[in-house]
């Protein structure tokens, strides 16, 4: 069994005097608070940033619009409510904000806790170097987050490995909630533009422009790719039921090499079963839990994150 990464020495450092008692000054200029940046990751909408919090002495992430889109307001809404979800969700699989603000260009930035890991995508990379029951766990955990989300009436739509981090100490984070549905208190949404022109012959891949369909299509439900008002946390379920049937399988239900194809076997073709797709054993518990999660009808998939959670917890070794 492989034990999941250990923690970086130069984050987890020694705290000093120096770091917990220093002054601050007078006047604080928030436009001065951070400094030493490095960049970490860059996305088709937005750059991730380490850099040091000098007001607290501690290294965070910073997260903002990439340039040539920083003053679009489809995205500057998608980027204040992803910043504003992930600080309203306070849940120990969400990572912890801290600011949301404007630089010195007038442009959005939010901060937030830094966690060094692996990605499930990562992680499953390497899938045989790692025990079935490690990977369900980091399911369950998703599972947890989920419940909470769903319990505030916030839908993720946007449940793929590439946003599940697994820290040092066993920490399961859902990340990047940039796609999440909320809803006014008279059940009222706001449409999203229709945005779906031009995509049927591109390569699969994560499609998150603006101008394409949301989302990353091998991981949708029917009813997203639908674009179905009625959408409900159900989706959610199905895009980790495509998480824990690739778990199993080593593939996902539906693949294909353009977006058309995987759409078309996501909407009218029946996957196969993970135990026909692989020489590892698949315990039957979880083969049909996937399955029930991925079913393309809504009323007969699994109904909510508690159920998957408690047939995850069950004894299926």
């Amino acid at each position: 069994m492989t034990s999941f990464p250990e923690p970086p020495s130069d984050e987890y450092a020694i705290v000093y005097l120096e770091n917990t008692d220093k002054e601050l000054p007078l006047k604080l200029d928030q436009n001065m608070r951070y400094a030493y940046f490095k960049t970490i990751a860059r996305g088709g909408k937005a750059i991730v940033q380490s850099c040091k919090d000098l007001h607290l002495s501690r290294t965070i992430c910073y997260k903002k619009l990439r340039p040539e889109i920083a003053n679009d307001p489809i995205e500057q809404q998608r980027f204040l409510r992803e910043a504003r979800v992930s600080a309203l969700l306070q849940h120990p699989n969400t990572v912890p904000m801290y600011e949301l603000g404007r630089d010195s260009k007038g442009q959005y930035y939010f901060t937030m806790k830094l966690v060094h890991g692996y990605t499930l995508r990562e992680i499953l990379d390497y899938r045989e170097r790692y025990d079935l029951k490690q990977l369900i766990n980091v399911v369950i955990q998703i599972g947890y987050a989920l419940d909470y989300a769903h319990s505030h009436r916030v839908i993720h739509r946007d449940i793929k490995p590439e946003n599940i981090l697994v820290g040092p100490f066993g920490e399961v984070l859902l990340l990047d909630w940039g796609l999440a549905k909320v809803w006014n208190p008279d059940g009222s949404s706001k449409e999203e533009p229709n945005t779906t022109k031009s995509i049927s012959n591109e390569k699969v891949s994560s499609i998150t422009d603006s101008e394409k369909l949301q989302g990353t299509i091998t991981y949708m439900s029917p009813e997203q790719i639908r674009r179905d008002p009625n959408i409900d946390f159900r989706t959610d379920i199905f895009s980790l039921g495509v998480v824990l049937y690739e778990i199993l399988a080593g593939q996902a239900p539906a693949e294909g090499e353009t977006v058309d194809e995987v759409k078309m076997k996501i909407l009218d073709e029946s996957p196969p079963k993970p135990s026909t797709l692989t020489n590892i054993h698949v315990p039957r518990l979880l083969e049909s839990t996937a399955m029930k999660c991925i079913d393309k009808s809504v009323d007969k998939r699994m109904q909510s994150c508690t159920e998957l959670v408690r047939l995850l917890e069950e004894d299926w070794s």
